[in-house]
């Protein structure tokens, strides 16, 4: 490469992560591009939050974000305090984007995604970067001092290349595996990949069992290995669904039991003892409906081997009925795969970066970023906001 390669950096990749590096980098003067095969950047920006863009979670800490096991937790966290949620809230103020509080912590737009998109171009234009759309990368190429970029329109050179390529997730919106295939190419460890915060199917007998409930939604815990969330349980045709659903997918492995607990923070067995005692003249389903749906409390005294009064109804009994409401296991038999998926669990080893900057230090120059990266958010705004931070880390970096 000339002494004066023609970018300072290039970016691949005009999603959330790629535009808020470049916004970063263009205004501490560097000369930055950003290059995307999309036709237009944000594409999943646009669709987040039901199109009004879960853009962030007040609480974001590592805490919220997944890896491999034998990487380093806390790998999150410098980026996070660096770049923050009031920092992305204050972007949002000055230009003018009102938001709420859907949940405690998650925030949403007001009005629609597409302000979020409109900002960060305009960010982006305010510091002169060059954002190229509908480029298809053929090469990427290391010289001695930078880096070759080639696609089918042009060719560049640059002093950084930022990989902010995203996963596999969500292929109808253009995503791709070639972020991993770069990060490869430069000798970096890839985590195995798989769906994250995706629904999961299940067999013909759990469909069945929930069938008679469909529409029916209660506030469950669900379990699986160490993982353990309490939010909204869906019940549908094909099974069981909901945002609980959505976040225990991320920690599932294939032939996995997960454990419901359908009434989180109550344990029905010693109450189901009690209530034998102090009214044993009624039914179990009328003691059992004081804590589930009536709809619910049916199905679950039918599958403990059905109802009758207390004073008839043994221990064992009790046992079976208390298990089915606060340890009901079942198996997914899959998910609903990169198609459904929300994010994308594993990517870059977060070994080979530096959690400051998201530099590779054996490739000098080169950065990872955003969803190509293994840092896998909980459902609720924490996977922008891991975008925007690690995006400020390498812009600020670079």
């Amino acid at each position: 490469m000339s002494s004066s390669p023609d970018w300072d950096v290039i970016i691949l990749g005009a999603g959330a992560s790629g535009l808020m590096c470049a916004a970063t980098a263009g205004r501490r003067g560097r000369r930055v591009m950003v290059v995307d095969h999309a036709r237009r950047a944000g594409e999943k920006i646009r669709v987040s939050g039901g199109g009004r863009c879960n853009f962030t979670h007040l609480k974001a800490s590592a805490h919220h974000y997944l890896s491999d096991p034998a990487s380093d937790p806390n790998f999150p966290q410098a980026a996070l305090k660096a770049f923050t949620p009031k920092a992305f809230l204050d972007l949002l103020g000055r230009h003018g984007i009102s938001h709420h509080e859907k949940t405690p912590g998650q925030l949403f737009c007001d009005h629609s995604a597409e302000q979020v998109v409109a900002m960060l171009l305009a960010e982006c234009q305010r510091s002169k970067v060059k954002v190229l759309l509908e480029q298809t990368i053929q090469q990427v190429t290391a010289l001695p001092s930078g880096f070759r970029v080639q696609t089918a329109q042009g060719t560049w050179t640059t002093r950084a290349l930022v990989v902010a390529l995203g996963g596999r997730s969500m292929p109808k919106l253009g995503a791709t595996p070639l972020g991993y295939e770069i990060a490869r190419q430069f000798g970096l460890r890839i985590v195995p990949t798989r769906p994250g915060l995706t629904p999961l199917s299940f067999g013909g007998d759990i469909r069945e069992s929930c069938r008679d409930l469909t529409g029916l939604s209660v506030q469950a815990t669900v379990t699986c290995q160490s993982a353990r969330f309490t939010d909204d349980l869906l019940f549908t045709h094909r099974g069981l669904s909901g945002p609980v659903i959505l976040q225990i997918s991320s920690h599932w492995r294939g032939g996995e039991a997960i454990t419901v607990d359908l009434t989180p923070g109550v344990a029905i067995y010693p109450l189901l003892k009690q209530a034998r005692e102090r009214e044993p003249g009624l039914n179990l389903r009328t003691i059992v409906s004081r804590f589930l749906p009536k709809r619910l409390a049916l199905q679950r005294i039918a599958l403990a081997g059905g109802d009758g009064r207390m004073a008839e109804i043994a221990d064992k009994r009790l046992q079976l009925a208390a298990e089915l409401v606060n340890q009901w296991r079942v198996t997914p038999n899959g998910t609903g795969g990169f198609d459904r998926a929300e994010v994308t669990v594993g990517g870059v080893d977060t070994r080979a970066l530096d959690p400051h900057t998201l530099a590779c230090p054996s490739v000098p120059g080169l950065y990872c970023i955003g969803e190509v990266v293994d840092v896998t958010g909980w459902l609720g705004g924490f996977n922008l906001q891991w975008a925007w931070s690690s995006g400020h880390a390498a812009g600020s970096a670079v």
